[in-house]
């Protein structure tokens, strides 16, 4: 079963945050048919520590403005690796040298890519549609 709308909507809410926050490579995955507790997984890089921070806090705000609060955050404060669980929606941000490291992309390959809207697609990437 694909991602609900709800999820889809609050991802592309998320995504437009960190975009606004200068975010690189934003990508959506609808992990729903792999993970039961979450439909979409949306990964975004930050060139350092404070850039990480200030992308993950433009997400908490954009959502909280939907009334949506993180049930759960690691990783903010280091500014390495931010996790942010909004229950429909997993938010990865993570430091450009952690996110080659990981991977995430590579390790849920399997899952469909979320088509993101241009204003949410941050600098450098997000896949590319053609209209």
């Amino acid at each position: 079963m694909p991602a609900t709308d709800h999820a889809l909507d609050l991802a592309v809410e998320a995504a437009r945050a960190a975009s606004d926050r200068k975010a690189q490579e934003i990508i959506a995955l609808d992990v729903s048919d792999r993970l039961v507790l979450t439909d979409v997984f949306l990964i975004a890089s930050g060139t350092n520590e404070r850039q990480v921070v200030a992308i993950a806090e433009a997400i908490e705000e954009a959502m909280h403005a939907r009334g949506v609060k993180a049930l759960r955050r690691e990783g903010v404060r280091e500014g390495r690796w931010a996790l942010l669980d909004f229950g429909d929606v997993v938010v990865h941000v993570q430091h450009d040298e952690d996110r080659v490291y990981y991977a995430l992309e590579r390790l849920w390959s399997d899952c469909p890519v979320v088509e993101l809207p241009a204003d949410a697609r941050g600098g450098d990437g997000g896949p590319e549609t053609q209209e």
